[in-house]
């Protein structure tokens, strides 16, 4: 009997030893790019929870009761900012009761405070739409701000964990030689695109559109966030016969439905981009949501 309690003993205390060390940094991050971001220049310090994936609307979450006790449980939010995430995060930082997350404090972060937002409004109206009053929030399409928030975030990983600086700022080294390395391939590659004219659905890819030279005549929505009628649709179809587009560019987790319709009778593509990562099957990570959206953009030309 003792010593087969020994043996249960010895066993246990095996499968302990062997399980990976606690992360020192639990990070909140509110969409799968930050998440995935979080995770290059953390590594094995932190341990990451993405409140969204691709396939949702990052504008249109619930707060709902699972994402408020990961919040609570979390030393670091990494958020887009911009008020991209209005509808629902202050409502999941002010019930998670954790003081150390909340705006202003060092353990809460927006990426969109380390690049240049663009599209910012001349005038605020709610009869507008769904408008930004600090500029358009979806700045991860464009590789350049992904970097720029890199270096942002590593130097605010190190002030909320002074123990982890040197691991941050070794993989944030490594993660930024890799980085460039794949931002001159996908220059090269998508320099057929240069002034190619196209529509949106939504206007979510200006940065993208900003850093490789592509043409928006416009978004499909009247309004943002507001689905557009069949009136509007066919507006835009005599618009398209004006002024032609080449392609009809449409986030992942974007409704089918306006750009599919304006697609079938213009007889242009409907390219359907990850937008951020886990957005297609291909998109698993960073780079290779690069990869997929620059091959997914050239597709479309052909």
């Amino acid at each position: 009997m003792y010593s087969k309690l020994m043996f249960h003993l010895a066993a246990l205390l095996l499968a302990v030893l062997a399980l990976p060390a606690a992360a020192a940094l639990n990070v909140f991050a509110t969409v799968p790019e930050w998440a995935a971001l979080a995770k290059e220049i953390g590594g094995e310090r932190v341990q990451v929870f993405s409140a969204t994936n691709a396939l949702q609307d990052p504008h249109r979450i619930e707060a709902k009761p699972s994402l408020i006790a990961r919040a609570r449980a979390s030393q670091l939010v990494v958020a887009t900012g911009a008020d991209l995430e209005i509808g629902w995060l202050p409502v999941v930082l002010r019930e998670s009761g954790n003081a150390a997350i909340q705006p202003g404090q060092p353990a809460y972060f927006e990426a969109a405070s380390a690049v240049r937002l663009i599209e910012v409004p001349v005038r605020l109206d709610r009869a507008d739409g769904d408008v930004h009053p600090g500029g358009n929030p979806h700045i991860q399409t464009d590789p350049r701000n992904v970097l720029k928030v890199a270096e942002a975030l590593a130097g605010r990983m190190s002030r909320v964990d002074p123990a982890g600086a040197g691991a941050y700022s070794a993989n944030l080294a490594r993660f930024s030689e890799r980085w460039k390395v794949a931002m001159v391939r996908w220059e090269q590659a998508a320099a057929p695109l240069r002034g190619v004219p196209v529509w949106v659905q939504h206007r979510s890819f200006a940065y993208l559109a900003d850093w490789l030279g592509i043409k928006e005549l416009g978004a499909l929505e009247p309004k943002p966030g507001v689905e557009p009628g069949s009136a509007h649709l066919a507006g835009l179809l005599e618009r398209q016969k004006a002024t032609p587009a080449r392609m009809i560019l449409r986030a992942a987790y974007s409704r089918p439905t306006a750009s599919d319709w304006l697609g079938d009778r213009a007889g242009i593509p409907v390219v359907v981009l990850p937008f951020t990562v886990g957005g297609s099957p291909t998109a698993a990570d960073l780079v290779s949501l690069f990869d997929d959206t620059v091959q997914r953009l050239l597709g479309g030309l052909r």
